[in-house]
């Protein structure tokens, strides 16, 4: 479990460790690239759903032109709709499968490009009055989870195994949770539940916004979602990385600082979203596709970013991924 917790953390600190630029360092994007017109399809990440949309939305002020069409089923759908040629392009709130890629590079000869677009925290929410703080990775998965892989020593089904008191302490925790098309499904799974199975009795829902809705409307809820869905009626639970380490907030404050955890990889569950697309490593991609994903990487899409809750990207990793672009 420790290798699978510090992998994690790795994979976003790693890259990130220097100082963080402001968005304003970031380059402004001009529009006015030739060769832009015509249709946009995007299959892909339910979580970035909305971040697409705004993402579209910014971009047809340089070219009104164009036409963007956003289905957010999950994740999953996107290696799917790129390897078959139905959308050009796959947000993914997860890095896609060796098996993904294998099926994509066995149809076109060369893998699917990884477009890192933005930082994320997952979440675990509980109701906003739920005295509960924080928990350990291996309390979470003995909540979520059949199998503790994490480590717990008994299964948790009531809110006084995590030392609530008073009227809460007898009530059973009430589980929400997405599908198995989710990549925050797949993401919590690998991270919350070190690959574990989880309970047959989480309510499971059909997107990160009704998850969030469904623990605002039950007192004895708890689940987990993108922090971008973060609401007023719930609140967002401390996740200490092993028993006996302190909490940590994925947030914090509301100032410069409030997102220095999940910058730092100090919060658990940092992680990186991510846009696919299909670039023959001989040819360049078209000019829509192209300028898209320069428009997500720039001053003004990393701006929408941190309007829709998540962490813009630093200057170092905006860099290398443009170079992919080219």
């Amino acid at each position: 479990m420790k290798k699978l917790l510090t992998a994690a953390l790795f994979s976003v600190s790693c890259v990130i460790a220097a100082p963080v630029s402001a968005i304003d360092d970031l380059h402004e994007y001009k529009g006015g690239a030739s060769g832009v017109s015509g249709n946009l399809s995007s299959v892909g990440s339910d979580t970035m759903n909305n971040l697409m949309t705004l993402w579209a939305e910014e971009f047809k002020k340089f070219y009104p032109n164009v036409n963007i069409q956003i289905q957010g089923a999950g994740s999953s759908t996107a290696p799917p709709a790129l390897t078959e040629g139905t959308a050009h392009t796959g947000p993914m709130s997860r890095s896609m499968k060796p098996g993904e890629i294998e099926a994509f590079e066995k149809k076109f000869g060369y893998p699917p490009t990884e477009v890192r677009v933005a930082i994320d925290a997952l979440a675990v929410y509980v109701h906003k009055d739920n005295p509960l703080d924080g928990l350990t990775i291996q309390q979470v998965d003995a909540i979520f989870s059949s199998t503790r892989k994490c480590g717990g020593a008994e299964d948790i089904i009531k809110w006084g195994q995590v030392g609530l008191k008073g009227s809460l302490a007898e009530q059973s925790i009430q589980l929400f949770g997405r599908n198995s098309v989710s990549g925050t499904y797949g993401y919590f799974k690998e991270h919350a539940l070190c690959k574990g199975d989880f309970k047959n009795n989480v309510n499971e829902q059909p997107g990160s916004a009704s998850v969030v809705q469904s623990i605002s409307a039950s007192l004895n809820g708890i689940g987990y979602s993108g922090i971008g869905y973060l609401t007023s009626g719930v609140k967002v639970l401390a996740i200490s990385p092993k028993t006996g380490a302190s909490t940590v907030p994925a947030l914090v404050g509301d100032g410069a600082d409030k997102y220095k955890n999940v910058i730092s990889g100090t919060y658990p569950l940092s992680r990186f979203l991510y846009v696919y697309v299909n670039k023959d490593p001989s040819k360049p991609l078209s000019p829509l596709v192209k300028e898209f994903l320069t428009m997500m990487l720039s001053k003004e899409g990393q701006a929408v970013v941190q309007k829709d809750g998540y962490v813009p990207l630093p200057i170092s990793v905006v860099e290398k991924e443009l170079a992919k672009l080219k």
